[in-house]
């Protein structure tokens, strides 16, 4: 029997995306009086991340989660219900404070370098069109999840099975994003 991962991906990762695709309405898992949250864009760099602050559905090891611009993200239901988990980290989550759903996550340090784009998970929505996930991201963090460390090389072989290269921390990409922003803050590189 296969590792799982995600319900999302444990049965392949399938899509890309669909060109054009203006994004859709997120809900939170309570049976009435839902918490929605409509995006107006695309996601980018969805991915699986084993961090253990990430929002994950009952029984999943690993979250789905991906970026969209800040602006694009608006709350349109319930707003109400809303809380911020833990006002001291780095991305503030907005839960749902009956289901515990995460809607959205929010970096409001406007030094950070993923400042201006909020955490959405996409499976919250039933539109089509969102881009896949691409790769794992804080791989080893399932361990301080309760994973089993002997069951990290099972884990990471699932995840290249599954076309998700798996990372300690986050693609190369954005630990380059990371990167250039702090080298630019620093006067080392020029903007």
């Amino acid at each position: 029997m296969p590792v799982t991962i995600h319900p999302l991906v444990d049965q392949g990762v399938f899509g890309g995306g669909v060109k054009g695709f203006g994004g859709g309405t997120l809900r939170c898992h309570c049976p009435s009086h839902r918490v929605e949250v409509r995006v107006d864009a695309q996601v980018a760099h969805n991915h699986a991340c084993g961090c253990t602050k990430c929002w994950k559905p009952s029984g999943a090891r690993f979250s789905v989660v991906a970026v969209v611009p800040r602006e694009s993200v608006h709350v349109v239901e319930n707003g109400n219900k809303l809380h911020i988990v833990d006002h001291n980290a780095t991305i503030q989550r907005h839960a749902c404070r009956e289901c515990g759903v995460h809607m959205f996550g929010r970096i409001e340090n406007k030094n950070h370098p993923f400042y201006g784009l909020d955490f959405i998970h996409t499976e919250l929505s039933s539109e089509q069109g969102w881009s896949a996930p691409e790769f794992a991201a804080f791989v080893s963090s399932v361990i301080e999840g309760g994973t089993d460390p002997a069951e990290m090389g099972a884990i990471r072989a699932r995840l290249r099975d599954l076309g998700l290269e798996p990372y300690d921390c986050l693609s190369p990409p954005l630990m380059d994003a990371i990167a250039t922003h702090a080298a630019k803050a620093s006067g080392v590189l020029r903007a």
